[in-house]
């Protein structure tokens, strides 16, 4: 399902909901975006099956250039978790990773979205900034935690991840 059409600096962008036939796509952009965690394949098939209403992908042409997945909390309806913002080398610095997080905001099949939570590491600049711009846009208010730690859950293999929040208005407009 196509969500949006962008013709600026993105030339054509068009927002849609991913489909199990995008999953190897979206596999191979992940993997052209180290140093994102790569998960496997059938996992990116998983959420374009099961998670559609909440990930959105990004196509310029036939190329895809952005990706990001996200699901609703179980025990938290009004809370969309993002687990992962994918955006291809030669579609950064264009502000991609914002526009697709307000399309993805925007669908009435998150309408009762209030919060937004993502993990971010420290040192992961580019992903701060996405939220943080995300939160002014909309007039949210950002907070962070450690949530999973370096030595705690990673086996001090991996950086200690931040749970970040977004509490939105209740009056926010969603307007994409």
């Amino acid at each position: 399902m196509r969500d949006m059409v962008e013709s600026d600096g993105l030339q054509d962008v068009v927002f849609e909901k991913p489909s199990a036939e995008d999953g190897s796509d979206i596999w191979a952009l992940i993997r052209a975006c180290a140093p994102l965690d790569e998960n496997s394949m059938y996992c990116n098939l998983i959420q374009c099956d099961h998670f559609a209403d909440t990930c959105i992908l990004a196509r310029r042409g036939d190329a895809l250039v952005g990706w990001i997945s996200g699901y609703v909390l179980p025990d938290a309806p009004d809370t969309l978790f993002v687990w992962q913002v994918a955006v291809s080398p030669e579609a950064r610095g264009l502000g991609l990773g914002g526009r697709m997080l307000d399309q993805l905001l925007s669908r009435d099949d998150l309408a009762a979205v209030r919060k937004l939570q993502t993990t971010i590491t420290r040192d992961n600049g580019a992903s701060w900034g996405l939220f943080r711009s995300l939160a002014e846009r909309h007039g949210g208010a950002l907070s962070d935690e450690p949530h999973f730690r370096k030595d705690d859950h990673f086996d001090g293999a991996h950086a200690t991840e931040h749970l970040v929040t977004i509490r939105f208005p209740a009056s926010v407009t969603r307007a994409a």
